[in-house]
């Protein structure tokens, strides 16, 4: 077997293989089906100060080889996390990672102050880009002056792994990219969900209550492989390269554009062990080519 051990910044993962924020739960959901112990990470799902009813019904759709959805962050808010979540969750012999996002700086300051204080929580992924709540989110990952200003202000706060979760509907990436490193972010993940729409014809009416919303699925992965390759030559922290994954294959070209790590999100839906086989996968493709860590494989695209 190889050695598929990855370090993000201070972080250590057994294996590159971690979920998406939104497509996992808090994990505990697939212990049914898998061993989640094998997965490298688990994201869970968006986590704000207050409580967040998400957006009204529908909101979420079926598109040619992806999804749509506009949940909008529902989550019960970082209190309820940490006293009832939490204590389910610690004890998961893995990196459990807390997706916080906000409306304000001073939320997102004070959600990452909160889960600082938890031991069992060694990173937080900082959602910037998230393209479907009507306020916050969006307009800071949009510019590089927003999102260096929130990252900032969050660094200032939270001591451990700050991994910045980038938008991909922006003009150039690796700007806000930069932008985050300057700012103190240890790793960048992206691509967070690209901004679509669904229509019904015969009610001529939008599918989703809120119009448009986040894609995700198989159809956004070359868009998102181009983005995480223009990244990974652009800054010197870790990258995660996440859109579109649904196989190892898939994993083992983001890493091959550059990841140091792999997200996997709608795929979840799907098979819910998806993850691991990829991590096998992932195993299998590095034995049959003579590599003996997943290391050498990163950023290893000849061009």
């Amino acid at each position: 077997m190889a050695d598929l051990s990855v370090n993000i910044g201070e972080l250590q993962m057994k294996n590159p293989v971690m979920t998406a924020s939104g497509t996992f739960g808090y994990g505990e959901e697939f212990s049914d089906f898998i061993d989640i112990a094998r997965i490298g990470g688990i994201i869970v799902k968006g986590t704000t100060l207050h409580k967040r009813e998400g957006n009204p019904y529908p909101r979420m759709a079926e598109t040619p080889s992806g999804m749509l959805n506009a949940v909008g962050l529902q989550n019960k808010g970082v209190d309820y996390f940490v006293e009832h979540i939490y204590p389910r969750i610690k004890d998961i012999q893995t990196n459990m990672i807390v997706n916080v996002s906000g409306s304000a700086i001073e939320d997102y300051v004070k959600t990452a102050e909160i889960i600082n204080e938890l031991d069992k929580i060694p990173a937080i992924e900082l959602n910037i880009s998230c393209p479907n709540v009507k306020q916050g989110g969006m307009a800071f990952g949009v510019s590089a002056k927003g999102a260096s200003e929130v990252v900032k202000a969050v660094r200032s706060a939270y001591k451990k792994t700050l991994i910045v979760k980038l938008s991909p509907n922006v003009t150039d990436i690796t700007e806000i990219a930069r932008a985050a490193e300057e700012s103190g972010a240890d790793s960048v993940s992206l691509i967070n969900t690209l901004l679509g729409m669904a229509i019904d014809a015969e009610r001529k009416r939008p599918i989703l209550s809120t119009i448009t919303g986040g894609m995700s699925g198989a159809a956004v992965k070359p868009i998102a492989l181009r983005m995480v390759w223009q990244v990974a030559k652009a800054v010197n922290i870790p990258v995660i390269g996440l859109g579109g994954i649904m196989d190892w294959k898939d994993a083992v070209e983001f890493m091959l554009a550059g990841a140091s790590a792999i997200q996997i999100g709608t795929a979840n839906f799907i098979d819910p062990a998806v993850t691991i086989k990829v991590e096998d996968g992932i195993n299998n493709y590095l034995e049959r080519h003579g590599c003996k860590s997943v290391k050498e494989i990163i950023g290893a695209l000849e061009v």
